[in-house]
């Protein structure tokens, strides 16, 4: 094991995406992350498709939704509910530093699992929660799903087209943004608490819900709101506090144009061919552009839409305009930058073959994010994990599958996993 979280080792009892993207990040940072699923089905997402990625043999499959969550992980398959089950994550959380869950407010009590009971085994252990609505609350007993807080908070409420404009309505950002920032945001929890423990040795309880992420995310648009007490209205691409700043028309298609000062504003208007906008009162501080953007960017784009987009951002870089074309995710997976930056790898699994992934984007000069393992087919490590931790013997081991406790996948012995960069 390598990297800076080297020698922590995580139970990662929650499912679908928050949770998963936290133990993820800890993975590849070098923890070692033990996936506790129900046997039989494990996590939802092992079954949200199609796309599917199909094994070697057309005998395994995982989601696409379930690779994008959990490399670096070893599934155990364990019966939680069974006493047996419960005794074995105690004894799990005896041997480990974090736990994550992500099951109901009070989910986890009823089996003795909840932190309060698990902290008299590891004082040291940091538990973090993740909710829909937090551990309090009127809503604290609700379920929440990603698409549920973006509209309760307030994000859907910012992002579509203008009202009165052709397909006006609230729109979702096209990923389950509010699980990813919610998994970052547990995970800057976990690495505090962490932190805390190395000078005290003492553990602690983390918690946070995607309702709070959401509006917490909202930044400069809820300070709008708490400075003004005007609610921002949704605006298609466009800015509410600068200008240009969205996407344009071009000859062939789109660009986006991210003018975020005076000075790059000067330079777009010599490359537009008009220089007088840069000097005329309305358009000459991003103030004045903000406040005449009805009259500015009507023009802009009757003079961008005469040439194409390649052509377009070849002379705005030239003259350090922020601009850039508007990809399809076939496009971004063939940009020389994403893939010089190791945004995109290959991982090996013995059953599925080659499993592309996507690279994590921190960058560690010292203490590399490592992709050790491809994400694990369900029960994949259950015996050695229950061998080498617990150090169960397989005479023990083998009790506890006929009893339906632990489930196993057995692998052909001499396969191995590995990564190699795209």
């Amino acid at each position: 094991m390598s990297g800076s979280l080297a020698g922590l080792r995580v139970l990662d009892l929650s499912r679908v995406l928050a949770g998963p993207w936290a133990a993820q990040t800890l993975g590849d940072l070098g923890a070692e992350v033990i996936k506790i699923e129900r046997p039989g089905s494990g996590d939802d997402t092992r079954s949200w498709g199609p796309p599917y990625l199909r094994g070697v043999d057309d005998s395994s499959e995982l989601s696409a939704y379930f690779l994008s969550a959990n490399r670096n992980k070893q599934s155990l398959a364990i019966d939680i509910a069974s006493e047996k089950g419960q005794q074995l994550i105690r004894e799990l959380v005896a041997e480990s530093d974090i736990l994550l869950e992500n099951f109901k407010v009070g989910g986890l009590k009823r089996y003795g699992l909840d932190y309060d009971s698990l902290k008299r085994i590891n004082p040291g252990l940091i538990y973090c929660s993740i909710t829909g609505f937090g551990q309090d609350g009127p809503y604290a007993n609700r379920p929440g799903y990603d698409f549920l807080i973006q509209a309760m908070g307030g994000l859907m409420s910012v992002t579509g087209q203008p009202d009165g404009s052709p397909g006006a309505g609230p729109v979702k950002v096209g990923v389950a943004l509010t699980d990813i920032m919610t998994g970052l945001y547990a995970t800057i929890g976990i690495l505090s608490a962490l932190s805390h423990r190395q000078r005290t040795g003492e553990g602690q309880y983390v918690e946070t819900g995607l309702l709070d992420v959401q509006v917490a995310a909202l930044a400069n648009q809820a300070m709008n709101y708490l400075v003004s007490g005007q609610a921002p209205r949704r605006m298609g691409n466009a800015h509410p506090n600068i200008v240009p700043y969205e996407t344009f028309p071009t000859a062939d298609g789109d660009m986006v144009l991210t003018v975020g000062n005076d000075d790059q504003f000067a330079r777009l208007c010599d490359v537009l061919g008009r220089p007088d906008w840069s000097q005329d009162e309305r358009f000459k501080t991003n103030r004045a552009r903000v406040a005449n953007r009805k009259e500015l960017v009507p023009r802009i784009r009757q003079a961008t839409v005469m040439r194409p987009t390649d052509e377009w951002i070849r002379d705005l870089e030239h003259a350090q305009v922020p601009c850039g074309p508007v990809n399809t995710l076939e496009g971004v997976f063939a940009d020389p930058q994403v893939l010089a930056r190791g945004m995109k790898s290959v991982l090996s699994h013995p059953a599925l073959g080659e499993v592309p992934t996507v690279g994590n984007p921190l960058k560690l000069r010292l203490t590399p994010v490592t992709y050790r393992s491809a994400p694990p087919l369900l029960g994949e490590q259950s015996r050695q994990v229950l061998e080498a931790v617990l150090r169960l013997s397989p005479e023990t081991i083998d009790a506890l599958v006929g009893d339906g406790v632990v489930g196993d996948l057995r692998l052909p012995p001499d396969a191995r996993n590995g990564h190699r960069r795209a």
